[in-house]
């Protein structure tokens, strides 16, 4: 029995571009080269033995959790709710996907070089640390965080499906925000007036907007 070809054709539109040659051969290195920067990055600043978390209040955990579930919920979207995928334009979004992954992978690494040794995974905020108004810190004061959007929400777009845009964009919201939250509180109670003074001259993710 001959299958139908345009048949063939709309099953194969319906999946996910990563999952396509030849798109699997650019979303999966950028996939592993973004996220093998992040898992090197905090692999070498986790905290020493005896160095105090109390300033952290679980938000690195929380990061952590939230980002797990956006990827859990952007992939197995895809590949459920194939009727949510993108179907005009769908080329488009995955290279703005690829794109926003990039630019916000070299933007992380802006912002560790920027920071320096000052980066650590959980808050924890010396007395006689430095504001760091360097590079993209000059504009806003939490890029770092803004990078990390950039990159899953670059994922969702990579997928080609609503739900997995939603999903990989706006849950790690939820984490980053409170990180933002208790790393500014902690920032304000141990270095005070410097930092204060910086909040008033710059905005939190947006250059002169948020």
């Amino acid at each position: 029995m001959r299958r139908d070809p345009c048949l063939i054709t709309r099953n194969i539109e319906l999946h996910p571009l990563p999952y396509i040659y030849p798109y699997a051969l650019i979303f999966w290195p950028v996939y592993f080269l973004v996220f093998y920067q992040e898992r090197r990055v905090l692999g070498s600043r986790r905290p020493k033995a005896g160095e105090s978390q109390s300033q952290d209040r679980g938000s690195f955990l929380l990061i952590v959790r939230t980002i797990w579930i956006a990827m859990i919920l952007a992939f197995v979207s895809a590949g459920a709710a194939r009727w949510a995928g993108i179907q005009s334009g769908r080329v488009g979004f995955f290279w703005a996907g690829i794109g926003l992954m990039v630019a916000g992978g070299l933007f992380r690494r802006h912002c560790f070089r920027m920071l320096g040794h000052h980066f650590r995974p959980s808050v924890r905020v010396l007395p006689d640390q430095p504001v760091i108004e360097q590079g993209a810190y000059r504009w806003i004061r939490h890029p770092s965080y803004l990078a990390l959007i950039l990159i899953f929400s670059g994922v969702g777009f990579a997928l080609t499906n609503w739900f997995s845009i939603g999903f990989a964009t706006f849950v790690p919201v939820i984490g980053c925000g409170y990180r933002i939250q208790v790393e500014e509180k902690a920032l304000l109670e141990t270095i005070g007036a410097p930092y204060r003074d910086y909040m008033n001259r710059t905005k939190r993710l947006i250059p002169f907007l948020f």
